[in-house]
């Protein structure tokens, strides 16, 4: 069978197979660092990169599992209730590396600065964030925080020690009474993970790290969530995962006067099987 990774590449790819691996290995170094959402979401996939739609169920039959001796206590099964194809998106960016930078480093065997790479890396990791938390309104495709049907419920005034705290237990205890017993992750913009540095009085311990003994599966910060925005979710694939159907690479796109254009790039989309899994903590400021 024929590689399906050649459309990656070309015939007059300027770079080694060493090269070429150090470049892709620097791209997925900083999208590990960088992304946000993937620290607690479920993965499905690769489903290769040809893929361009993916099933996205929404269960029925949650309720709590029965008991018995027999065996025959009537309870529905779990189930999907309804059923949408996801159009899978490109996130991509490009960069470009100058052909006498190339010319250098294979021809002398020094080091090839990767930063246009890195940067490009980094775009798409913000905009794949963006996705999992805003959604891609022009494909109609919501977000953790923007989903219909997710719980909602007011922020506080976090300057006020002990506030937060207080904000995600209520949101714990909504989904707690929705049916979802966790773990839970806490997911807050920059502005608000700030404040959490500070320590609770007369206890020597911070609002972020009671925070943490709540929230099981990590609390985290995201640039695309506004000022005053944080998501408390329940996690689980059951509940929501990224669909994966090409991750993250670089593409080769032909020379272009001399120098090398490429392409980082990645194929994914959001499923959101059940809204109710998600409190979002706002403010109307």
């Amino acid at each position: 069978m024929p590689d399906s990774s050649n459309f990656l590449t070309h015939e007059h790819m300027p770079l080694s197979a060493e090269r070429w691996r150090e470049l892709n290995m620097a791209v997925v170094e900083v999208a590990r660092r960088r992304l946000v959402g993937r620290r607690f979401l479920d993965l499905y996939g690769p489903l290769g990169s040809g893929v361009q739609s993916v099933a996205n169920d929404v269960f029925a039959g949650t309720e709590r599992a029965a008991i018995g001796v027999l065996g025959e206590e009537p309870k529905p099964p779990v189930r999907a209730a309804g059923r949408q194809m996801l159009t899978i998106p490109i996130l991509y960016k490009d960069f470009s590396l100058y052909w006498r930078d190339v010319q250098t480093a294979e021809q002398f065997g020094t080091p090839l600065d990767m930063s246009a790479a890195a940067g490009a890396a980094s775009f798409v990791s913000d905009r794949e964030d963006d996705m999992v938390f805003n959604g891609v309104p022009e494909l109609g495709q919501p977000g953790l925080a923007t989903v219909p049907g997710r719980h909602v419920l007011p922020l506080g005034d976090w300057t006020q020690v002990g506030t937060a705290i207080t904000a995600v237990s209520a949101a714990i205890e909504r989904l707690v009474e929705s049916g979802f017993y966790g773990p839970y992750c806490l997911i807050t913009s920059p502005h608000l993970h700030a404040k959490l540095a500070r320590f609770v009085e007369n206890t020597g311990v911070s609002e972020l790290n009671h925070l943490r003994e709540v929230c099981t599966d990590g609390v985290f910060r995201s640039s695309v969530l506004t000022k005053n925005t944080a998501v408390v979710v329940s996690t689980g694939p059951q509940n929501f995962d990224l669909a994966v159907a090409q991750d993250f690479r670089v593409a080769y796109l032909g020379a272009e006067q001399m120098n090398h254009p490429f392409r980082v790039f990645e194929c994914a989309v959001l499923r959101i099987k059940r809204a109710q899994a998600i409190c979002t903590l706002e403010s109307k400021d």
